[in-house]
């Protein structure tokens, strides 16, 4: 497992990574990336919400309750974080946690 450290843009909420699909901006990217383990928070790596999320999922659904609860949660750590955990190790990039029904 490797850490990609966030980058901040300056008087913005907006932080960004650097992976093997370029720069992807962690809250709409990272966060439903199936490489994504979690968010380094000072020398602790905590694991991603999402990954609880998807663990009580039943059949292709999650009760919208629980994404939101993640997604709050993952913001918050991300927020606090200084770096990415990414389990991207053949260097594939941005893989879809959720597929959608397009």
């Amino acid at each position: 497992m490797k850490t990609i450290p966030i980058l901040r843009e300056q008087n913005s909420d907006k932080a960004y990574v650097e992976c093997a699909s370029g720069k992807l901006p962690v809250h709409t990217r990272c966060s439903y990336c199936m490489n994504c383990k979690g968010i380094q928070v000072g020398a602790r790596v905590m694991p991603s919400p999402y990954e609880n999320a998807f663990s009580q999922m039943r059949g292709n659904a999650a009760p919208p309750e629980i994404l939101m609860e993640a997604a709050m949660q993952f913001n918050s750590l991300v927020r606090d974080g200084s770096a990415v955990a990414c389990d991207d190790e053949k260097g594939q990039g941005y893989t879809p946690r959720f597929r959608t029904r397009v």
